[in-house]
């Protein structure tokens, strides 16, 4: 009777370990769980006593604060890959912990810098260590240089004598001016997180599902919100006149902040579960570009299918929540992507997934013909009342007149920075530059955002895997978008002034993973997979 043959490799195509082999790796995996629970022990017991301290100065909710940023400062700078997921995660959140939690203190509004700040210094220390660059893609760097020059010019020439002149009052313009380049170029960075996280393609899937579960989960959020306002479980908005048509955070429901709902005025703004209506609108119009990418790109079945209901999701709430941008764009949005990509082209994919989607959307508009109604009624009017191109050109002559060659100063048209002084509110984006830094901070702008948008349109098209090559044309055609859209501000606020550089960093690996050899993905493998932590010690 012939011997049985030796296996050679296991389920999962790993090679089969000498007893040895399997007892050394063993041995590896128990002392690194101990290294974790050794050092998560250390960081929490830090973490107490620096709460314990800040309970002196700022009671409880000092104590909260200070001892949760202690503790996650600690381990992000330990573990940088899963501090960069943390940051991701913790964001879409970051409004309704604020006010449920933190009692609207700017501490929690800055708590997810705590996860980027320590994980950008590890990382930088990683390229110094190993010699890679910083500054990616290179052709970026002379350009970004100059910018910022010359935005530290007019932050010492004219925050600095608004500063020394004594006509600034209670204002602290220098201060203001140090938040302003803050929001317009703190999180470019990103870009090199981006790029050196994504080792592997799996690293690619592990990304996106993330996103489309956080789509998922804060659509759900969203949706309970507008259920408990409509069966009046949350009072919505009360008072008379004006009022009647302002997000208050006397209106707060479930989740999120501010919000705005007189439906017997006709109008509703809902916040999800961002702090402001506007912030949800960009959350829904940027989340429509992930969730399709996911929902045609991934190479799972179950998980295309999540993409789904993220897409089903982000339009759903963009007509229930009174989002207008959001109820124009997004529809948009999917056509752009669906040429872009090709999918048009790839029956296979694009009718499964085109009639489940407009099998839940007519579900949706059966159900709540009004809803639906009363939404497009409103970005009609909205529309015909005051064009998007009308208000863009009235806010562009707003700040010609008597704005200078170097502009009112940084910051000085950027919300976040009321804290030093009082802002001027202007809403679409390039005017703003323009108010702050003058015509010449805005054409050094537009070259950083065109020389960013030509370098990822060079690396997603340069891949020839086909499922890469989707996700770097749905990702480049979000970049695009946000380069050149003056309409409002997304770039100054969550969640898009995150995503737009991180997806940048995204677009810009894919070339390299493109070389990597290709991988059957099954759900056991990919669980296996993890990126290695960046050693910081």
């Amino acid at each position: 009777m012939p011997k049985p043959k030796r296996k050679t490799s296991q389920p999962d195509d790993r090679p089969v370990l000498s007893l040895k082999e399997r007892l050394t790796e063993k041995r590896k995996a128990a002392q690194a769980r101990k290294e974790v629970i050794n050092f998560v022990a250390m960081t929490t017991g830090i973490s107490i006593v620096a709460g314990l301290l800040m309970a002196i100065v700022g009671g409880v909710k000092g104590a909260i604060g200070g001892g949760a940023g202690v503790f996650c400062l600690m381990l992000s700078f330990k573990y940088p890959w899963q501090a960069l997921y943390g940051f991701l995660i913790y964001m879409p959140f970051s409004g309704t912990i604020t006010y449920s939690i933190g009692g609207n203190s700017p501490l929690f509004q800055l708590a997810k810098d705590a996860f980027f700040i320590p994980a950008l210094i590890a990382i930088v220390q990683y390229c110094k260590r190993h010699k890679q660059p910083l500054i990616i893609p290179k052709s970026l760097g002379t350009p970004l240089g100059l910018l910022l020059a010359y935005c530290i010019l007019v932050l010492i020439f004219v925050n600095g004598s608004q500063q020394f002149s004594g006509s600034a009052g209670n204002d602290k313009p220098f201060f203001m001016g140090l938040l302003g380049l803050k929001v317009l170029l703190g999180y470019v960075p990103l870009i090199p997180c981006a790029y050196y996280m994504m080792r592997k393609k799996q690293d690619l899937y592990r990304l996106t599902r993330v996103m489309v579960t956080l789509v998922i989960i804060c659509c759900g959020l969203g949706f309970v919100q507008y259920m408990f306002l409509k069966t009046g479980r949350c009072q919505g908005t009360v008072g008379e006149g004006a009022a009647l048509f302002k997000a208050s955070l006397d209106a707060r429901c479930f989740v999120g902040g501010s919000l705005l709902y007189s439906p017997d005025q006709g109008v509703i703004r809902l916040p999800g579960t961002f702090v402001a209506p506007w912030q949800w609108g960009w959350f829904l119009i940027s989340s429509a570009f992930f969730s399709f990418a996911v929902a045609f790109m991934d190479p799972s079945f179950l998980w295309r299918a999540a993409g789904l209901t993220a897409m089903a999701g982000t339009l759903t709430m963009s007509v229930v929540s009174g989002q207008r941008i959001a109820l124009i764009l997004v529809p948009i949005v999917t056509i752009i992507l669906l040429i872009t990509t090709g999918q048009v082209a790839n029956l296979k994919r694009f009718i499964p997934i085109g009639v489940g989607l407009a099998l839940i959307l007519s579900f949706v508009m059966v159900s709540n013909p009004a809803v639906v109604q009363e939404r497009i009624d409103s970005a009609v009017s909205r529309w015909n009342a005051s064009p998007p191109t009308d208000f863009i050109a009235s806010q562009f002559g707003f700040v010609q007149d008597g704005t200078g060659f170097l502009g009112k100063g940084v910051g000085r048209a950027t919300n976040s920075a009321r804290t030093f002084g009082e802002t001027t509110l202007i809403e679409t984006y390039y005017p703003k530059l323009l108010f702050e830094i003058g015509p010449i901070g805005v054409i050094l702008f537009l070259t950083v955002v065109t020389t960013l948008t030509i370098a990822t349109f060079k690396a997603y098209r340069s891949v020839r895997d086909r499922s890469l090559r989707g996700y770097g044309a749905a990702f480049w055609t979000f970049i695009l978008v946000i380069s050149y859209n003056t309409y409002y501000y997304p770039l100054d606020v969550d969640p898009v002034a995150v995503y737009y550089w991180f997806f940048a960093g995204i677009v810009l690996k894919l070339p390299e993973l493109d070389q990597q050899e290709p991988t059957l993905i099954t759900s056991k493998k990919f669980k296996k997979s993890r990126p290695k932590n960046l050693k910081t010690a």
